[in-house]
């Protein structure tokens, strides 16, 4: 509903896996989804989350009317948050009768399915006094994994080789600070790593989805003047992300001489490699050190988080006519969302360990738990049912937030009194005050930063809120209206102020104050031009103010320390080993694992609220002397946002240390701040002693976006026959990103990268836009629409790489012949490919609709008609949660053609 709306950008959506957090989120502007709100009936909704952001899975669809979209800043008219604009789905007022809907959707492929039904019924009763209506909404969505040809096997964006993306193999790879040996083939020695573990088919492209909705509202004129309201809201999403086996990631682990699986020449590696004296003080030593253990537990299974979001809403209000033309709303909501999420298919980590330590294939020397043995030297499959089960464990975190509300407003005219218009003055004053409150509860193994494997860090308890109190006025004033090149002249201006209470020991009370100034002109009628300025402004959200102190995982292609340059260069050498690098490592140490680095970072009680500074500057013609049913409107936007609560981006927290080699200090503190693998001195590894990157958020952000939006609608009758022309469309000019002051400018228009892209990486190119011809005749419609995406290429070719943290040898990525590493078989190889480019792409979509009957309307459509594939760029091109299978699948179509039909039957 929300992909033709000009401005908007990929959020979380159903395409987002690893990352997903069980939401559906927009994002306007490309400026975050914590950066606008979304409404319903012009009410803000219980978030879903700690950000503060609205899950899209719980409005009511079948009710929805229309979506107003209003961009530009709006903090004056909504209160914080509204920064880059407001997405305001309208429910239909007075519905009466019963509307049954059911939809089909298949891809072409035959997977994919997924299924709406939405059965909506409404009266009006007490003599047409009052409305009430009741709606049920049922949706299942099935995956669809990433098996396609493009996507089947990781493609290196570096080296265009089809092959095992993840460092963590099968069979186990063994890393020691001066080689990563693997277990050969057939399970007789190790041998230097030699096949890297594919993750791809385990991943989807399309989350599985149940969702299940109810929705009542009510309306009743309780007498003249005074009407009452109510609505109830329940959504109970359940929401699957699906990624590859866990593991042990990197963990330093220990094995006897005499483990039952360890045979007599891996054994003497080992000893070897850990300066051990072979004979009986290997054979029988208790603890062999293994530096850091990389193994797939591909027995196990992928790993699944199933999330269940249940939503709880409920409004009730009056509206009282305290004069003929002054009236009062006065309303007071309560929303509570409710998740748990349950993460299966976890390897518990020191189960591993303690399962290595045998001497038998049947009893461990702990056998707290029941613990069985492990076999970590054989292939897959070498893993039992036994084992397995011994190994793995569910973990289980619940979130609940908490949202009340109260507002009153007072809103009429003045009348008129200006001579030069005989238009009323109107205002509205209001007051409104908001609570939120948020509760987090991870469960043992969610908080153990070494539990779960590959769980990405520790998830830690933590709870948080704050309450907003605040007072608003605004006023449109008709200046001039019927006169001669002013047939209307309207100014308006608005103001709020906010006062906010957090609840935290330490935590700063803070004000804030937004205001705005506009001014419509009409010269004559069918041309308008419309201005507004508005100081915008965004508090910090729960999570930035409360979230504890984590190392989870963020994107690094490259870095300086990887291969032999730290041979060469005796200071970045240095730099290295202070970061935690072993001595033995340094010319051997390789680039994180899959692209993905750690990283620590948390909350900041000390934040404080973002100021923006939005500008809009537009014209609305309606020429229907000339040409009747046209209309164009074209507007141009600047936001600026200043002391934007930010973190560092991969490359700044590099770039600080690394940024002149030569200059480089292995004391200073951007250096000795970045943590490395104590085995291996990789940027990647367990998190309870790899901390990686260092990025605590600050107000040092900024910020910087502008560009045009153009719609334009046509329609006309020839008769019976009926045309309908609509075309929305957005040039973006910038989109400037700098963490802090001493921080690179980064404009991400027209480019990607795993830095590019403040919210999830997505892409924005510079031109996008939607173009729909409806045709139409007695009972049946052909409807045909045109998306339109520009062209964009790596960040690495932009004119300013240098200043942007590339150099020479790292700006590009692969431009060549794809290649199939050992043990994959990519339906690529052999082609030749520039993942330094992505071209335009044009995606059809067609929908033919009957009406049957006036009562009976069915609806075949066909989505990506022409079966675009999407662009091929490898799988480190950009963030995790923004590039997957080797394509970026929330901006390209990674499904291909499908089919839906449709079904409504209203009476």
């Amino acid at each position: 509903m929300i992909r033709g709306l000009p401005g908007v950008s990929p959020g979380v959506g159903s395409q987002v896996n690893n990352g997903a957090n069980g939401t559906n989120t927009v994002d306007l502007r490309g400026l975050g989804a914590q950066r606008n709100l979304v409404l319903l009936d012009g009410n803000r909704l219980v978030p879903s989350r700690a950000d503060g952001v609205v899950d899209l899975n719980v409005i009511p669809l079948a009710l929805i009317d229309r979506v107003d979209l209003l961009t530009g800043g709006a903090s004056t008219t909504y209160g914080a948050d509204a920064v880059s604009g407001v997405v305001n789905f309208i429910t239909k007022r007075n519905f009466t009768g019963l509307d049954v809907r059911f939809a089909n959707k298949i891809l072409g492929t035959g997977d994919g399915y997924s299924f709406r039904g939405d059965i909506t019924v409404g009266a009006n009763f007490a003599d047409d006094r009052g409305n009430a209506v009741l709606s049920f909404g049922y949706t299942k969505v099935d995956p669809v994994y990433q098996i396609q040809p493009f996507s089947i096997f990781g493609i290196s964006s570096t080296t265009g080789r089809a092959s095992g993306a993840s460092f963590t193999s099968v069979p186990t790879t063994i890393s020691f600070p001066t080689a990563d040996l693997q277990v050969a083939n057939g399970g007789g020695s190790l041998v230097p790593q030699y096949q890297g573990f594919n993750f791809n088919p385990y991943n989807i492209f399309q989350t599985p989805l149940i969702r299940k909705s109810i929705y009542a509202a009510t309306h009743y004129d309780v007498a003249d003047g005074v009407e009452f309201y109510a609505r109830g809201m329940f959504s109970q999403n359940t929401v699957q992300s699906i990624i590859a086996p866990s593991g042990v990631f990197g963990n330093a682990l220990t094995i006897p001489g005499n483990n039952p699986y360890l045979n007599s020449t891996i054994r003497d590696q080992l000893c070897t490699a850990n300066g051990i004296p072979l004979g009986a003080t290997c054979n029988t030593n208790p603890a062999i050190p293994l530096p850091g253990v990389y193994r797939r537990l591909v027995e196990i299974g992928p790993r699944v988080s199933t999330y269940q979001n249940n939503l709880y809403d409920a409004r009730i209000g009056t509206k009282i006519d305290i004069a003929k033309s002054t009236s009062l709303d006065i309303s007071a909501s309560y929303g509570r969302s409710e998740q748990t999420s349950t993460q299966s298919g976890y390897v518990i980590t020191q189960r591993v360990q303690q399962a290595l330590n045998a001497t038998n294939t049947t009893t461990c020397i702990d056998t707290t738990g029941n613990c069985v043995p492990v076999n970590l030297f054989g292939a897959a499959g070498s893993i039992t049912p036994a084992q397995v089960a011994f190994l793995q464990a569910q973990s289980t975190i619940r979130i609940n937030t908490e949202l009340y509300q109260a507002r009153a407003v007072l809103s009429g005219d003045f009348g008129s009194f200006l001579p030069t218009s005989d238009k009323a003055i109107s205002y509205a004053v209001g007051v409104e005050y908001r609570k939120y409150k948020y509760d987090r509860i991870p469960d043992a193994f969610a908080q153990d930063p070494s539990a779960l494997g590959g769980a990405g860090g520790a998830t830690l308890p933590f709870t948080g809120g704050y309450d907003v109190t605040e007072g608003f006025g605004e006023l449109i004033a008709p200046i001039v209206t019927d006169k001669p090149f002013f047939n209307d002249l309207t100014l308006e201006a608005g103001i709020r102020y906010s006062s906010y209470n957090v609840q935290a020991a330490g935590s700063p009370h803070f004000n804030t104050t937004t205001y705005k100034g506009g001014a419509t002109w009409e010269p004559v009628k069918g041309v308008r031009f419309r201005g507004n300025y508005q100081r915008a402004v965004r508090a910090p959200n729960i999570g930035e103010l409360f979230a504890p102190t984590v190392t989870g995982l963020t994107n690094v292609r490259t870095e300086p320390c990887v291969g032999t340059a730290p041979l060469s260069n005796a200071n970045l050498a240095a730099v290295c080993i202070a970061q935690g690098a072993p001595a033995a490592s340094i010319g051997l140490i390789q680039n994180p694992s899959a692209g993905q680095a750690n990283a620590t970072a948390g909350g900041n009680a000390l934040i404080k609220p973002e100021k923006a500074d939005t500008f809009t500057l537009g014209a609305v013609f309606t020429p229907s002397q000339f040409v009747p049913g046209l209309s164009i409107s074209v507007d141009y936007f600047d936001i600026k946002v200043n002391q934007a609560i930010t973190s560092a981006l991969p490359s700044d927290a590099l770039n600080a240390c690394f940024g002149n080699i030569t200059a480089a200090s292995a004391t200073s503190a951007a250096c000795t701040s970045i943590r490395r693998n104590p085995a291996n001195g990789r940027l990647s590894g367990p998190s309870a002693t790899t901390f990686g990157l260092q990025t605590p958020l600050t107000n040092n952000g900024r910020y910087a976006t502008d560009g045009i939006d153009l719609t334009a609608d046509y329609g006309h009758k020839f008769g019976e026959f009926g045309l309908d022309l609509n075309f929305r469309g957005t040039w973006t000019n910038h989109l400037q990103f700098s963490a802090s002051p001493t921080s690179v400018s980064r404009d991400c228009v027209g480019y990607f990268s795993v830095n590019c892209g403040p919210s999830l990486g997505q892409i924005l190119p510079e031109l996008t836009w939607q173009q729909r011809t409806t045709l139409s005749a007695p009972g049946v419609s052909l409807s045909v629409l045109w998306r339109h995406l520009d062209s964009v290429q790596y960040e690495g070719q932009a004119p300013d790489y240098v200043a942007r943290g590339f150099t020479a040898a790292n700006r590009n990525l692969f431009s060549g012949v794809v290649t199939n590493a050992a043990g994959a078989s990519s339906a690529l190889a052999g082609q030749t490919v520039n993942f330094n480019r992505i071209p335009a792409y044009n995606y059809f979509d067609l929908t033919l609709q009957f009406e049957v009957a006036k009562e009976f309307v069915l609806t075949l459509g066909t989505q990506n008609l022409f079966n675009k594939q999407p662009p091929v760029v490898g799988g480190q091109a950009g963030s995790t949660a923004a590039g997957s299978g080797n394509t970026f699948p929330s901006t390209y179509d990674p499904l291909g053609r499908s089919f839906n039909a449709a079904v409504r039957v209203k009476f």
